[in-house]
């Protein structure tokens, strides 16, 4: 398996050709308003100097673990967390989930935080093996955490709009490369943290961030209904 800092140094390269590219770490503290940044890249040139935010999460359309067609506005109003695993993986993808499952129950009952797993291996995760899969990590409501599928092209494109990376790798075992990387996503579809699943402190931050955040969106709504 590649090691996680070579894929993010192969990711960012590769988006620096096809654009700019804002910080990638999301382990410094937040600003003195307690607001986490706005990650991701820019791919066409600022049309105006406020022009400088990064583009949001593009439009997606999956299939989650139920059969059931989920699209941005699945998460419309909501922040959520995302990942990228398969199910077969001899690796990382065990300990990744077992440190989002951590996230998952952190958050247990609150119905403004979701979770996406897209699998890196459509050909082999079909939807049963999906909704095995979930069941057996214990994720009894697919409403909250969708193991989701689509064409691995469209899966591989959203892993760098994540700010993450995958690639089929025949030389590694289970015949991808991936990292750990989980991304939060605000309500606009903008990546607020990228965290190395991997590491426990880091998954600690993303429990640490995610109240923030919701507390941004909170304010956020009440500021728009005033």
């Amino acid at each position: 398996m590649m090691r996680l800092s070579a894929i993010r140094t192969a990711l960012i390269t590769a988006l620096l050709a096809g654009g700019s590219l804002l910080p990638f770490a999301c382990t410094e503290k937040p600003a003195e308003s307690e607001r986490l940044p706005i990650l991701g890249i820019k791919h066409a040139a600022p049309t105006s100097p406020a022009d400088t935010l990064p583009d949001p999460v593009p439009s997606f359309r999956l299939t989650n673990q139920e059969g059931k067609t989920i699209t941005n506005q699945t998460f419309a109003g909501k922040v959520y967390v995302t990942d990228f695993f398969f199910a077969t993986c001899p690796s990382i993808c065990p300990k990744m989930q077992s440190e989002l499952l951590r996230v998952y129950k952190q958050f247990d009952g609150n119905p403004n935080v979701l979770f996406l797993s897209h699998t890196i291996d459509p050909a082999h995760d079909s939807i049963p093996v999906l909704r095995d899969y979930a069941e057996r990590l214990g994720v009894k409501d697919a409403s909250r955490w969708h193991f989701a599928t689509a064409p691995q092209d469209t899966i591989f494109s959203l892993a760098k709009a994540y700010m993450t990376g995958a690639e089929v790798d025949k030389g590694t075992p289970g015949g991808y490369a991936h990292d750990g990387a989980f991304a939060l996503v605000d309500s606009q579809r903008r990546v607020r943290g990228v965290y190395d699943g991997m590491v426990k402190e880091q998954v600690d931050q993303l429990i640490h961030d995610l109240p923030l955040l919701l507390k941004e969106e909170a304010e956020n709504k009440q500021t728009a209904a005033k």
